[in-house]
């Protein structure tokens, strides 16, 4: 399962927050696909339930900020067929505009 309904809330919360005004959120997950480079870091899910918000990168040099449909990313099977997976680990330390501005630079997430 990519999202606990404790990061579900939380994205959603996000997503409301947003709607009343400009917001800078932190992500809240971040997903990986193994033996790729594609990586996601979401700070918003809709209330459909299935558009998420953030910064993708599928591993092209391209990262940009946009709309995900959870749904297809669920979907995506990498080598061996791998399935996405979401960064247990992960902590974000910064505002998801830095992570944005940061990958474009380096042409790739970091984080």
């Amino acid at each position: 399962m990519l999202l606990t309904a404790k990061l579900r809330t939380h994205l959603r919360r996000n997503a409301a927050t947003s709607e009343r005004g400009e917001v800078n959120h932190r992500p809240v997950v971040k997903f990986f696909l193994p033996g790729t480079s594609a990586i996601w870091l979401f700070t918003e899910l809709a209330a459909d339930d299935d558009t998420l918000f953030g910064v993708c990168d599928l591993g092209h040099g391209t990262p940009e900020l946009g709309y995900a449909s959870l749904a297809e990313i669920q979907s995506l099977r990498g080598p061996n067929r791998l399935l996405v997976e979401r960064d247990r680990s992960f902590q974000s330390t910064k505002p998801l505009s830095e992570y944005a501005a940061e990958a474009r630079r380096h042409g790739r997430i970091v984080a």
